[in-house]
């Protein structure tokens, strides 16, 4: 009679044990669902955003342009790091490569920087090394960093294009301000930008190059506005524009409509651009070429590509070709 009782007492705690495991399963088979579908979709997007075909040749008639991220070297940290100037030694080949694999007329290069702490510019460890790996190509939207921010050049081949000016400002209240820092309080970020001409004839246009914010919503969105101020004014001139980097925002965001409603064209770029240092790619381009007042012959193309088994930069290139 004892053990009756013993069991009738403890049945209602066997059944909730029961209930228990029962939604524990169910939980765990719907994670698994979850996992698998996120699994199928990364997969999708890695196929999707996955560009295979081969960059074409450039015709001779055509400017080509190509933006494209080489991540800054820490120069203050040590070990085997991808961004450690061990590093750099690792990939500089690889990017020394890629660039020459571009054939690009003009290139607008973003957080081209050897960072020791502060704003000293004067040993530029990628921008040395490319300007060798690059017979036929100078520099401009660079200067003494006193008074030119010179981390986001624009390199170009001097017998197709002619530099005639250059410029920068920056993503502030106080534009003007070399250095000042964005309008939340964050690190600095600018455009740089300089105006050529075609050797041997053809209309001047200014090559705007910038990066914005990544973390910062409101930072993208005021940088972009203050962006679309001086280009309304420099296309409503007459001038030609393009506009090349790291906009940190996909298509159809409103950083992208802000620059659009400027004047500017943005073709759809057909790939990923950023990959995590690992050619994974989960999101669509976030580095774009706009332009106004030209038109374009070829592309997007997105070269994702490395070399001897490793990656020149956690970015892949846009290579966009224009009518001059």
């Amino acid at each position: 009679m004892r053990g009756l009782l013993l069991r009738a007492s403890l049945s209602p705690v066997a059944g909730i044990g029961e209930a228990a495991l029962r939604i524990v399963r169910a939980v765990m088979k719907a994670l698994g669902a979850l996992l698998a579908l996120l699994v199928l979709v990364a997969c999708a997007q890695q196929i999707r955003l996955s560009d295979g075909a081969p960059l074409p040749e450039p015709h001779a008639d055509t400017l080509r342009v190509a933006t494209l991220n080489v991540h800054y070297i820490d120069l203050r940290s040590g070990g085997e790091g991808p961004w450690s100037l061990a590093g750099w030694e690792r990939r500089k080949a690889a990017l020394g490569d890629t660039v020459a694999a571009l054939k690009a007329d003009v290139i607008a290069f973003q957080e081209m920087e050897s960072f020791r702490g502060g704003d000293d510019d004067s040993d530029n460890l990628a921008r040395s090394y490319l300007l060798g790996r690059l017979p036929g190509f100078e520099a401009a939207a660079t200067g003494d960093w006193r008074s030119f921010p010179s981390t986001q050049p624009i390199f170009y081949r001097t017998d197709r294009l002619r530099l005639e000016d250059q410029g920068w400002f920056f993503f502030s209240e106080t534009p003007e301000v070399i250095y000042s820092r964005t309008f939340d309080g964050s690190w600095p970020a600018f455009a740089s930008w300089a105006e050529f001409t075609p050797v041997g004839g053809g209309q001047r246009f200014r090559l705007v190059n910038v990066h914005l914010e990544y973390r910062s919503a409101s930072n993208r969105r005021r940088s972009a506005e203050l962006i679309a101020r001086r280009l309304t004014a420099v296309i409503d001139a007459g001038t030609r524009v393009i506009l090349a980097g790291d906009l940190n925002a996909l298509r159809g965001w409103r950083v992208m409509r802000i620059l659009q409603d400027a004047g500017l064209r943005f073709p759809r770029v057909p790939a990923a651009t950023y990959h995590l240092n690992r050619g994974v790619h989960l999101l669509p381009a976030i580095d774009h070429i706009g332009h106004a007042g030209l038109d374009a012959t070829g592309g997007p193309y997105v070269p994702q590509m490395r070399h001897g088994g490793v990656w020149p930069t956690d970015h892949h290139p846009v290579v966009l070709d224009l009518a001059p």
